[in-house]
């Protein structure tokens, strides 16, 4: 374990970095890198997949750009250096090439076949390596910011989060009559919203159903203002093709949405689809509908590790009940709709029931002019369960 007093406000740093490289670093991890000997920072890096360079290999070249010798630096990194041949070179052999005399790690490889592997060759290559206390605070947001890179890597599938705006009483809408088609209906204040807008960010994709579609035409892009390396893939769950197109997703696509429909959907709605730059995936299920395994099996393979539900109360209650939901995120109005409302899920799920089955559970409130909205988050799997 780091024992230095400044170990802690230095990984603090390169987490930030780490956290700066949200959207950027897909399919890879994001990871945050900082270099340092005595009171000086020499070299500080995070990873961006298309630049190729992991975190260390760009705090290498930044002290390397500066003219700076590392030898007897301290490299504080957010994730353990990789050992292996991939699209680059091992970081751990770059690190000792440098002459780094310590390596301070806040979470080992979540890769099974590969963790520790790194730590093992800078120790034999006479560097002091250090790493935190699983149990720590620093460790477990080390972790977090990683959630859907160690979950894809040891499942074969995309970590799942399960996104729901509702009312005190556990409701997603007013009920259908008194709505007006085609729009919105909001029911948390704008920093709520905003914070939405990150967790999209966040994530590779975003799923919903076309129930979602028809009832509040939405964008559901991703207007965080962050970059990212790639754009948010827009996912929607459409047995037969109803999608219109004139809807704002269609008008807004870009090669950035898909459409999953069942085997004997319409063929000429597909090809008008396409021609507006939608993608249409064909999948077979049960009772005309995609069957939802096979939609996550098909992101993964578009190496797409997160994957975001905004959806309405079927296609809530489906990914529950088929235990496809891996973290929820629930935002809670002060409003009240009643037991007419648009319920949370198919199935009877009730959102105060699920959270008490959430673990890691977390609350955040969000003041705005008339009261104000408390999120709750929480994971129904633990995504580094299975690694090392």
């Amino acid at each position: 374990m780091p024992q230095l007093p400044e170990d802690e406000a230095y990984l603090q740093r390169a987490l930030e970095l780490a956290r700066q490289s949200a959207g950027m670093a897909s399919p890879n991890p994001t990871v945050g890198c900082l270099l340092v000997r005595g009171d000086d920072v020499l070299g500080a890096g995070a990873h961006d997949y298309d630049a190729f360079d992991h975190a260390e290999i760009a705090a290498l070249k930044h002290a390397g750009q500066r003219g700076l010798d590392l030898h007897g630096a301290t490299a504080y990194v957010t994730l353990e250096p990789c050992s292996h041949h991939g699209r680059t070179g091992p970081c751990a052999d770059a690190l000792i090439a440098a002459g780094i005399a310590r390596c301070v790690v806040a979470a080992l490889d979540p890769n099974p076949q590969v963790s520790g592997s790194g730590l093992a060759k800078m120790r034999a290559a006479g560097i002091v390596v250090d790493v935190l206390n699983r149990a720590s605070a620093l460790a477990h947001e080390a972790r977090r910011i990683n959630d859907a890179f160690a979950f894809s890597i040891t499942r074969g599938r995309p970590f799942v989060t399960l996104k729901a705006a509702l009312s005190v009483d556990g409701m997603l809408a007013p009920p259908t009559a008194l709505r007006k088609a085609g729009a919105p209906h909001w029911l948390t204040g704008e920093a709520a919203r905003a914070d939405v807008q990150h967790l999209r960010h966040a994530h590779d994709a975003i799923l919903t159903g076309i129930g979602t579609v028809l009832a509040d035409d939405p964008l559901l892009t991703d207007r965080s203002g962050l970059e990212r390396r790639r754009p948010l893939l827009r996912v929607v769950l459409d047995s037969d093709l109803r999608t219109p197109l004139e809807s704002a997703i269609v008008r807004s696509a870009q090669d950035d949405l898909l459409v999953v429909c069942h085997p004997f959907a319409p063929t000429e709605k597909e090809t008008a689809l396409r021609e507006r730059g939608a993608d249409v995936l064909r999948i077979n299920g049960e009772a005309g509908r995609p069957q939802l395994d096979a939609v996550l099996e098909e992101l993964d393979h578009r190496k797409l590790n997160s994957v975001m539900i905004e959806s309405g109360t079927g296609v809530n209650g489906a990914l529950l009940s088929a235990n496809l939901v891996d973290k929820v995120v629930l935002y809670f109005a002060e409003a009240e709709l009643g037991a007419d409302a648009v319920g949370f899920a198919t199935g009877g799920v009730s959102p105060y029931e699920l959270q008490q089955r959430l673990t890691r559970l977390e609350r955040q409130a969000y003041a705005h002019g008339s009261g104000e909205d408390v999120r709750v988050s929480g994971y129904l799997h633990d995504p580094w369960a299975r690694a090392s």
